[in-house]
């Protein structure tokens, strides 16, 4: 009996098959796998990009041919460690 019943579903599944477009092409599971590690990789790769740039300490060089003698104090506004925008 477990025959019968066996061919009895592929002779229904039969006519299913046919309604599928053969000239269709679809990414399938390859696909799937290919664009999961791509994504990984690139989330990954941000992730490092990201830890990098959190480990820049950017403190700006004073430029020779502007530099004062005399230093800034150290309660001004331009104090503090961090680089101030030029200006103009």
């Amino acid at each position: 009996m477990p025959d019968m019943s066996a061919s009895l579903a592929l002779t229904h599944l039969v006519p299913l098959a046919k309604e599928i477009d053969e000239n269709k092409v679809t990414p399938g599971v390859l696909g799937f796998i290919v664009f999961a590690v791509m994504a990984l990789a690139v989330w990954g790769l941000m992730k490092s990009m990201n830890r990098q740039l959190g480990r820049v300490d950017f403190t700006e060089e004073v430029d020779p041919k502007t530099a004062t003698s005399e230093p800034e104090p150290a309660g001004s506004a331009g104090s503090g460690g961090k680089a101030s925008p030029a200006k103009g």
